[in-house]
């Protein structure tokens, strides 16, 4: 495959003619029935590329290929395997401003947002290479003979990832492959360019059938993943709904490990004595408003002290007045699109309700004005006030950029407002005092927590959450180790 020019004009030539192809059993090709399909960009709404619809004899023909690939994967030594990595990751860093370019054309999020998530892609990579040795066992001095444990590789594992970081959720499959698992990545449909590409990239890297890519629009291709009797480990990230589905394929078809990184209404709890200005910046940042809110960990419920409330506000307005919306391939764009019609609906939809609850609309609300948002699907910044938990805006998950602003009166009540949701995935605290970031740290129900800080995430530091929000760490050392098995040894003197 030849490499894609790279131009910042919204025409995409290359893109749209290439043959875009699945990688399965270390062959590029197309869907076994010839099937494809168009994705559209979010800021053009033009057809943008053409892409194999792969469909369950494409999904049973690349497990087969990782379930003959799987003896000469595990037995390959673990610094081979993190070589290997290590190579692949120099090859995204080699393509990285054409795999960033792929993102914000496809899924339209700003070309500075893609090109950093290129940089996390390769910062993933290297972690997974660099601590590949530390899959240790034990030895336990249980009779006077050896006892001792072995991490070993788990099977074949599919990844299902999501389309708000298509690269970096790509990478979800360095974890499985550095513990010795052919692994099966399937991208999102929405957002399946960079996945692609990744494939036609790392083709030759990986021993046949070690790395594959399989995209399908529609259900078919996941339901068959997920269900393969030869499939034994599933890692999920996507929606509470979705999550459950695949939990309740993978219990009918076998007994099989799912973790899940689901979805989230994460609460930002600001009291009175905080830096305001500084916790200004950390909603918007927290918001993901760059993303247009398409995150499952973004700060959506703004959990603010009665006292503060209307400055803070009033801060978070005046910043947002300097962020630019626009063209996702501008690099002085700050926000893009939605990804979709479907989701673009959604969110319009969750405003109307939120009006109809009494909410006011401070800034946003919709649609922007102006020629330049008349074609794309482009939702201003929102934020939400003269709200409480009861609103369905502050209950569900949006997933757009739309900030609910809730007041609270003291420690109970912000405890008692941020754990009055089902789900639990990030958390924020922003106050001066240590003890009570501390006590509020501790309380409050969530996998991930900063204390006057946002959005930010960290090497080696596990991610991931708690109650509807899913189970499972990643981006850590307990990712790695999630994809192996213990086993026990003993021998006898």
């Amino acid at each position: 495959m030849t490499d894609l020019t790279i131009t910042p004009s919204t025409s995409h030539d290359g893109v749209r003619d290439r043959d875009w192809r699945l990688l399965i059993g270390g062959g590029l090709r197309a869907a076994a029935d010839g099937r494809t399909y168009d994705r559209v960009s979010p800021f053009t709404r033009e057809t943008i590329a053409v892409v194999p619809d792969a469909g369950p004899s494409d999904v049973d023909d690349a497990v087969e290929a990782a379930w003959a690939a799987r003896r000469e994967w595990r037995l390959t030594p673990v610094p081979q395997r993190a070589a290997l990595l290590s190579r692949a990751a120099d090859i995204i860093e080699e393509h990285g401003e054409e795999l960033a370019y792929l993102d914000s054309i496809d899924a339209g999020s700003p070309l500075i947002n893609s090109r950093m998530d290129v940089q996390l892609t390769l910062s993933h990579a290297r972690l997974f290479a660099g601590i590949a040795l530390e899959m240790k066992g034990t030895t336990v001095p249980a009779s006077p003979g050896l006892h001792l444990t072995v991490r070993e590789p788990v099977g074949v594992v599919v990844r299902i990832v999501p389309f708000n970081h298509p690269l970096m959720f790509a990478g979800k499959v360095f974890a499985p492959l550095i513990a010795g698992n052919p692994t099966i990545l399937k991208p999102p449909e929405v957002a399946p360019l960079s996945a692609l590409r990744l494939g036609e990239l790392l083709q030759e890297v990986f021993p046949p059938g070690v790395f594959q890519v399989v995209v399908g629009d529609g259900p078919a291709v996941p339901d068959r993943l997920v269900r393969h009797p030869k499939v034994r480990r599933i890692g999920f990230i996507g929606s509470e709904r979705t999550g459950m589905a695949i939990q309740k394929a993978a219990a009918e078809s076998g007994i099989k490990e799912v973790s899940l990184e689901l979805g989230g209404k994460n609460a930002m709890v600001v009291f009175a004595d905080a830096d305001l200005d500084a916790a200004a910046q950390a909603a918007i940042n927290g918001m993901n408003f760059t993303w247009s809110g398409q995150s499952c960990g973004s700060n959506s419920r703004l959990l603010v002290q009665r006292s503060a409330h209307d400055e803070l506000v009033a801060r978070i307005v005046q910043k947002l007045e300097g962020h630019r919306q626009g063209d996702p391939l501008d690099p002085e764009s700050r926000q893009g699109t939605m990804i979709n019609e479907a989701q673009f609906g959604k969110v319009m939809g969750y405003l109307e309700t939120a009006r109809e609850e009494g909410a006011t609309v401070v800034t946003g609300g919709g649609k922007p004005d102006g020629p330049a948002f008349e074609k794309g699907l482009f939702i201003a910044p929102t934020v939400l006030t003269g709200l409480d938990r009861s609103k369905t805006v502050a209950r569900e998950e949006i997933f757009g950029p739309v900030l609910s602003v809730i007041p609270f009166d003291d420690e109970d009540d912000a405890i008692d407002i941020a754990n009055d949701s089902v789900y639990g995935l990030t958390a924020a605290v922003w106050t001066k005092d240590i003890s009570r970031a501390l006590r509020l740290s501790h309380e409050i129900e969530a996998g991930f927590v900063w204390v006057n800080d946002s959005a930010k995430h960290f090497p080696n530091v596990p991610y991931g959450g708690v109650k509807a929000s899913g189970m499972g760490r990643e981006e850590s050392m307990e990712e790695l180790l999630s994809y192996t098995a213990l086993k026990s040894i003993n021998i006898a003197y």
